[in-house]
This record gives structure tokens, sequence and C-alpha cells, in this order.
């Protein structure tokens, strides 16, 4: 018997990969970090989150370690259950502290976060106000938020006003990513603040990429927005941090309230404790991480440098990690991938609906854990590609 759901999807798949959009997972062998083994291969990775190359530090290593005889692995419970361990109230006193906000909260993942606090904050007499490149975890909790739902143009702080200036709704909430994952620009904080303050909104500024590189690690929040108590910070923990989860820093009220009202933490099983024990550790490497994040500008100087003159691409301005050269179409983008890939250098492709028609690009991330003599041989070979 014919199964006719089944065959579109099979249909859908095939079209995927005609268009050059199909994605695979590739298997990593050993640790993360600047040198991989992936699918059996050698290679110097430019395609991962891990900024100060924290991920396989021996220092976070020997914590997990050692707090594995004190914890265990699974916390066996929600944290309002029994599964808030010692470990995770401890990092989140220490993250609020750090990012100079008076709490915070621990969850898996940022898209759970986002999730969490879209969803507790905005009913349906509310109203989200978001820029159209945020992350998909942004878009989702709008969405599920079950109020109006208001798209300003990339940076557009103009057309955002006179949204909010139109706007009725009992509660407004500005939502942002610190850092563009896609594009590598900052949005102004301040400036942001300013409407928010100006037609009493929220201020939600997810701090994916910034957290661990920008303003002594402490991220991308400026001093008037850490005192602000509209303003709600999000880091995740996965990237810069090398470990897992994600942080929500803000006014007491508001954590206490997301303890009470966030559907996506009180519903699920706590993350490992060891994890939260690992982070403790990398918070304090992040603090003294001075040396790490002046290694990582010098590769960034380093690859700007050197791609200035590229005749096929264009390096999008960026002073972070994320360095994105577009390229246009998604067959030329997978094309150049697959061929740095042949010379053992990892570069991901991203294509559409990622980023914009046309705008298909090579997306390359650098770590502090690279060598100098890593970044010049990714130069060399788009050159020669080009």
């Amino acid at each position: 018997m014919s199964f006719a759901a089944l065959a579109r999807l099979q249909q859908g798949l095939a079209a995927l990969s005609a268009d050059h959009l199909e994605r695979r997972r590739a298997v990593l062998e050993g640790p993360q970090g600047a040198h991989v083994t992936i699918n059996g291969q050698d290679a110097v990775s430019f395609c991962s989150n891990d900024y100060l190359g924290l991920a396989a530090d021996p220092a976070i290593v020997r914590a997990a370690h050692g707090a594995l005889d004190q914890c265990g692995v699974g916390a066996g419970a929600a944290h309002l259950i029994s599964g808030h361990h010692r470990f995770h109230h401890d990092f989140e006193d220490a993250f609020a502290r750090f990012v100079g906000k008076s709490a915070a909260l621990l969850f898996s993942t940022g898209y759970m976060a986002n999730l969490a606090v879209v969803t507790a904050l905005v009913g349906r007499h509310g109203e989200v106000f978001a820029d159209k490149l945020n992350h998909a975890s942004l878009v989702d909790a709008a969405q599920l938020a079950g109020g109006h739902f208001t798209r300003y143009r990339h940076g557009d702080l103009a057309q955002l006003e006179g949204q909010l200036a139109a706007s009725r709704a009992q509660e407004r909430l500005i939502v942002s990513d610190l850092v563009f994952s896609m594009d590598g620009d900052v949005v102004s904080v301040d400036a942001l603040l300013d409407l928010a303050e100006r037609y009493d909104a929220w201020l939600y500024l997810d701090d994916a990429h910034g957290f661990g590189v920008l303003n002594g690690g402490r991220g991308g929040l400026t001093e008037r927005a850490r005192a602000s108590d509209r303003v709600i910070y999000l880091a995740t923990l996965g990237k810069a941090a090398g470990v897992s989860g994600a942080a929500v820093a803000a006014h007491q009220t508001v954590i206490d309230w997301l303890v009470q009202k966030a559907r996506p933490y009180i519903y699920t099983t706590a993350s490992p404790p060891v994890l939260a024990a690992c982070l403790l550790e990398s918070l304090r490497q992040i603090e003294g991480g001075d040396a790490r994040r002046a290694r990582l500008q010098q590769h960034v100087a380093q690859l700007r440098t050197g791609l200035a003159d590229l005749k096929r691409g264009t390096l999008m301005p960026s002073a972070t990690p994320i360095q994105p050269l577009v390229v246009g179409a998604n067959a030329e983008a997978v094309r150049l991938s697959q061929a740095l890939r042949e010379r053992g250098l990892r570069v991901p492709a991203i294509r559409t609906p990622t980023v914009p028609a046309n705008t298909a690009r090579l997306r390359i991330t650098l770590s502090s854990a690279h060598a100098a003599d890593d970044v010049a041989r990714l130069v060399d070979a788009l050159h020669a590609l080009s």
C-alpha cells in the first residue's frame, strides 16, 4: 500500500538536494578544538563556536572529574522537585555577579531559555518587537507567546520606534540578538534601551556570541544596560564558555517570575549538575581570559587583512570571531566549502533559508586555540580557490 505522506517527504528531500540545501551531519571523533578529526579526516576547524578554546580545556575537564563523585551524572528531577543541585545554585549566583545583574537562572539550552523568557513575559495582550535577523529560537518564542508579533528591518531603529509608538499592547518586549550569528555585527544596546525606556518596554538581549568574548568576557551589555531593571540578558554556555546550557540574568523579580511561570524551565529535568560544576570553572577561565581574547582579536585582524583583496567573495564587516564571506549562490558556497575540506580546512556553507537568497556564505569562525599558521593556511587556500 502506498503512503502518500512519506512519498511527499522523499520528494521534499530530493528537492533540497537538487537546490544544494541538503544538510548532513559530520561525525566528530575526539575532543572539540582548532584541530579535529571529522569523518575520519584530520582538519583545521573554522566551524565551531569554541571561541576561547575552552571546550576541551584541561582545567574544565578536571572540574568534571572532580564533580562526578559528588553529584553523579543525571539530575534525576526537575529543578522545582529535587533536581536543583548546589552546583546549579552556585553557578547562578556567580554568573549574576559576573555580568552585573541581581539574579540569574540556568537553563539546559539557549533555545529553551528564549522560549521560557518570551512566553513567560508576554501573553495574548502583549506584543513582541523583533529584529528580522534574530535567531530562530527568538522567532519561535514570539510566535508561541500568543500576542502580537512585530518585526523590524535589521538594525532599523527608526522603524522600531514607529512600531512601538503605534502599539497599544499592555506588555511590550523588544528582543534582539546582541551579536548576530550569521553576519557578525553587534547591536546598539544603548539605542535599544533608549527606545525601551521611552515606550515602557522590556529589553531582552540574546548574547549567544558575545559572552566570554566582549568587554573582558562579561558580554555585550553596556554599564547602563547592566544597571537597568528593564534589561534581561541571556548568555549561552556552549560557545565561548565551552560547556552547555544558557543563563538568563535580570532583576530578582524577573527571575522569581520565571521560576513560577517559565514552562520550559518548570517542566523538564534539570541539566546534569556536573555541567554546572564545569561552568563554574569555565567562568573562572573567562574572567582571567584576557590573553585568550587578545589572541582571538589578533586572528580576526590577520584574517581580515589577508582576505582584503580576495577576488571572489565579500567579507562582511565584523570585529567578532564570526567572519562571514558572502559568495552569493548556494552552489558556489557548497563548492568552496567542499574544496576547502579537501585541503583539510573545515568551513561551513551557510545557505537559504538561514540567510537571504543570493547571500550564501562561508561562515568562518575563529578561536583563540588557532595558531597564526592555521589562519594563514586558510587565507592562502581561499586565494587559491578564488
